[in-house]
């Protein structure tokens, strides 16, 4: 393992320039993320000055852009004051990437907790903290989970209360971004329009991360990531949105808005490799205790319905068949007490109409049944332990029973299924909320506060605790966990406290 002290002068790597800053350009803070046993990927993206964050609550880049390579030092200690160095480096920002720093640190300790930094020229970052997974035996496992976090309609105050915790690992389940603006009672202005270019993508970003909330998040614990829809453009599936009827048009703008979304997120730099297609699903083990598998429900999936009656039509997919097959494979090669399915929605069935008719959300599982129903089989072909479902999206919180027919109020549940609610983004009335518990049994549990969830895993149990804000319309606002469940070990189904 390298030290510190090998890199302590720090030296340029070839034609690369050793930068002097007027301003910070580690405004967007730092990152961690991809956790495994003896590795973590650490990110930052140097903002420089001539592209700098104008002011708080916006971002607008000079008209000169920096095309220079910039030189980055990184460095991971044993502790905060940087005191006991462990690995150090340098790693080569380009502009072809936004200046965006993806360093995949290996031959790390498993289970423990590392601190980090980045240096360039006379600018040093601030520190993060990161940890790796634990490679045996582990006892506990603590992990957050948010999603959708509309920056105009509400500020970061949920994050704030994250980094306070005590945490191992928070999983981001889309909506990092919005590309447009909605909604009444804005406390805050994207200033900017729809983006469809790579420089509309990364502004966008930009301001998002220039939140110090969400970089305190970032800057406490790993993080694995996923998107939904709104970081490419609302609803869309595969190559076809709504709005954009002309497929290699619209495939332009995915292919921009997947780079910026790699340039910005912690994942490991291998994704680089292209952006037309980008493979985010991917599993992550901890110790015997949980494995976390990530999906993607947005590249792959068939052309959303029209109307509001569900399909189960067995070509309609929502993973696409490889992902499927992958998926099918994990789970049947796992061993871990928990298994964590992080997807981007409710996989629950979901009635919306009250009294004997039926309505459906299309743009989620229930627009695709017999994609679900392979889910569910090969989750149960797989006889894997204690599958628990989470997913965002709907800006409400849910807790459910998950079964194979959720018409038969009998039939015992194979796993069990949590959805955060927004961190910001509006949230459906009370009313419709009150029509989903009463026409879908195995809904336990729905609320349209904001704020993210917190799972507890151990041998015996999965708690889960939904925490919320109390105004997310003002700035540092308190959260508190109002409502608290468990799930048994060996037996599915939800459990209120």
């Amino acid at each position: 393992m390298g030290g510190l002290a090998a890199a302590a002068i720090w030296r340029p790597l070839g034609s690369a320039r050793a930068a002097s800053f007027s301003t910070d350009p580690f405004a967007l803070g730092v990152a961690s993320g991809a956790p495994r046993a003896d590795s973590v990927v650490l990110w930052t993206r140097l903002i420089p000055e001539n592209a700098s964050p104008a002011a708080a609550d916006s971002f607008a880049p000079a008209p000169k852009q920096n095309l220079d390579p910039i030189d980055v030092e990184w460095m991971v200690a044993e502790d905060e004051a940087f005191s006991k160095p462990v690995q150090s480096g340098l790693f080569r920002a380009v502009p072809e990437f936004a200046h965006s720093v993806h360093v995949e640190v290996t031959g790390l300790q498993p289970g423990r907790w590392y601190f980090y930094r980045f240096r360039s020229g006379n600018a040093t970052s601030p520190a993060g903290r990161t940890r790796t997974a634990p490679a045996d035996s582990v006892d506990t496992l603590r992990l957050a989970f948010a999603s959708c976090q509309q920056y105009e309609q509400g500020f970061y105050s949920a994050y704030a209360d994250m980094a306070g915790r005590d945490l191992d690992l928070v999983v981001h389940l889309g909506d990092y971004i919005y590309e447009r603006s909605y909604g009444a009672q804005l406390v805050r202005k994207h200033e900017t329009g729809i983006p469809s270019m790579l420089y509309e993508f990364r502004d966008r970003y930009a301001l998002y991360k220039s939140d110090p909330q969400l970089q305190a998040a970032h800057a406490a614990f790993p993080w694995l990531a996923v998107w939904d829809d709104h970081e490419v453009t609302n609803n869309y599936a595969n190559d076809r949105a709504p709005d954009a009827p002309n497929p290699a048009e619209f495939l332009a703008r995915r292919r921009a808005a997947y780079q910026a979304w790699f340039e910005h997120m912690p994942v490991h730099p291998s994704l680089a490799a292209g952006f037309d297609a980008l493979r985010i699903y991917d599993h992550y083990r901890f110790g015997n205790l949980a494995g976390v598998t990530l999906l993607d429900t947005r590249q792959y999936r068939s052309p959303e319905l029209e109307g509001s009656a569900g399909d189960d039509r067995p070509e309609r997919t929502m993973l696409g068949p490889a992902q499927e097959e992958w998926l099918g494979n994990t789970l049947g090669a796992s061993h871990a007490k928990w298994n964590i399915i992080a997807q981007q929605t409710l996989l629950a069935e979901r009635d919306t109409k009250a009294g004997l008719a039926t309505a459906y959300n299309l743009d989620g599982w229930d627009g695709y049944r017999a994609a679900r129903g392979r889910l569910l089989e090969a989750v149960q072909t797989s006889a894997v332990e204690n599958p628990v479902i989470i997913g965002g999206d709907l800006h409400a919180f849910y807790a459910a029973d998950v079964k194979r027919d959720f018409a038969d109020e009998k039939v015992q549940a194979i796993a069990s299924e949590f959805v955060c609610g927004s961190i910001t983004s509006d949230a459906p009335s009370a009313a419709s909320l009150a029509t989903a518990l009463a026409e879908n049994p195995h809904l336990k549990f729905a609320s349209d506060e904001h704020g993210y969830a917190i799972m507890r895993l151990s041998e015996r149990s999965a708690e889960v605790d939904f925490i919320g804000v109390a105004d997310r319309k003002q700035q540092n606002s308190p959260a508190t966990v109002f409502q608290s469940f468990a799930v048994a070990d060996g037996l599915a189904g939800v459990n209120r406290f």
